[in-house]
């Protein structure tokens, strides 16, 4: 077999002209002057259409992506421009035949890694899809230069076998991964192109259009793994049974899953639970960031990120602090001794209310007198906020240093936890002092 694809490939290099050769040199080379231009080009018109833009990672983004794809791009158009105007002239263009598939080949690769780039979040999973990628492609243009891409078809087909009127063979497996792989890297693409469109609507609300996100990214996943089976040749009537199997699996290995995923809709279209709302649930306190399909991002004062089970918000009691109305009352105990005026305590309590600038006016902070405390004489100040987002600690601690001042002005002091101690009874030989 070897001294088969030797023999081509000294066939092909008595076939050359070398007078034809130089005008195919030439096309590829006008090919890649003109690709070179279009490259430098389009990399002005990105940096003055986007000088407006302070992102500097979205610039440095756009402008790598778009050039790399547009260079073999306009390079191929040129190349096949220049293969048809030889091919009318009867010249022969087997460098061309060559170069054309290698091109094709570069573009591919480039407009993958690109919706890769897209798709997935950056780190080590897509840097290794983009060499598989890349070495993929690069393989197949290689096997399909040089003859063998038939051959290796057949053996791969070659191992399978048929279960009813479907057949399956190591050529389908691999056709259908590739299928798979390629239709969900789009989907995700577009889902998330519809997401961030979404998110620069300023006529949906934020539930509607996590709604609106999930459900349009679990139809592209549904339909793409629908398409990739279809590619194969797959009946997709004979999956009847492996359906059933699927929704058994669910009811009892995957019911915590399925469950998660099911509320999470529940919470998107019931807009019990929005982004950006204030919420606090066992013990835990913060602003949701993200709704997801089986969690949600709740992020805390110290900016720790807690990821919360959709089934959680649920089953257990939330508090949402920003549900239908964002004004919050904040109270604040404080105890005085039952030597001063408490009249007096709750006049600069009053008052104190006053010198924050988040303390709403209407409605209005009120002091009142709770109890008679083992200590002293128990008051509160209530005030109301409509800001929780922007925490509820400062307000505390913002008012608690004013009342500290005003009560140290007045005279007033906070007592001391205090206890009475009675003795019964003295030891034999002791004598009270």
């Amino acid at each position: 077999m070897f001294n088969e694809y030797l023999g081509k490939i000294i066939d092909w290099l008595s076939q050359l002209n070398y007078a034809h050769l130089g005008a195919e040199v030439v096309v590829l080379a006008v090919a890649a002057t003109v690709a070179l231009v279009v490259h430098r080009k389009l990399g002005q018109f990105l940096i003055e259409s986007t000088s407006g833009i302070d992102s500097r990672h979205i610039k440095r983004f756009t402008l790598r992506s778009l050039q790399r794809i547009v260079f073999p791009l306009s390079m191929l158009l040129v190349a096949l421009i220049g293969k048809g105007i030889l091919q009318h002239l009867q010249m022969h263009v087997l460098l061309l035949e060559l170069v054309v598939p290698l091109m094709l080949s570069l573009a591919g690769i480039r407009l993958a890694v690109y919706v890769l780039r897209k798709g997935l979040r950056p780190g080590p999973a897509a840097k290794a899809w983009e060499t598989l990628i890349s070495t993929s492609i690069w393989l197949l243009v290689a096997l399909h230069l040089l003859g063998w891409l038939p051959d290796i078809a057949r053996v791969l087909d070659a191992f399978g076998y048929t279960f009813g009127s479907v057949r399956i063979s190591l050529f389908t497996v691999l056709q259908f991964a590739v299928a798979v792989g390629a239709l969900m890297v789009l989907a995700t693409w577009l889902s998330n192109a519809v997401e961030q469109g979404l998110s620069r609507s300023t006529h949906i609300s934020a539930g509607i259009k996590v709604g609106l996100a999930k459900t349009i990214k679990f139809g592209l996943y549904t339909l793409a793994g629908l398409l990739s089976l279809n590619a194969v040749g797959i009946d997709l009537s004979a999956l009847t049974v492996f359906g059933g199997a699927l929704g058994v699996g669910i009811g009892f290995g995957l019911q915590r899953i399925a469950s998660n995923f099911i509320s999470g809709f529940i919470l998107v279209f019931d807009g019990s639970i929005r982004p950006g709302d204030v919420i606090s649930i066992n013990q835990k306190f913060g602003w949701v960031q993200e709704l997801r399909a089986r969690y949600i991002v709740v992020r805390d004062r110290d900016g720790v990120e807690t990821l919360i089970p959709n089934e959680n918000l649920i089953t257990t009691e939330v508090i949402n602090w920003s549900y239908s109305d964002k004004q919050v009352r904040i109270k604040l105990p404080v105890q005085i001794s039952y030597d001063d005026d408490p009249e007096e305590a709750m006049e600069i309590l009053l008052k104190a209310s006053e010198c924050c600038e988040r303390v709403l006016k209407d409605p209005p902070a009120a002091a009142r007198l709770t109890g008679f405390g083992d200590s002293g004489i128990e008051l509160e100040l209530r005030v109301w906020i409509y800001d929780p987002e922007d925490g509820v600690g400062n307000v505390r601690s913002d008012l608690n240093v004013v009342i500290w001042k005003g009560f140290r002005e007045a005279g007033i002091t906070i007592p001391y936890p205090q206890r009475d101690l009675h003795v019964r009874a003295l030891p034999d030989g002791a004598v009270a002092s």
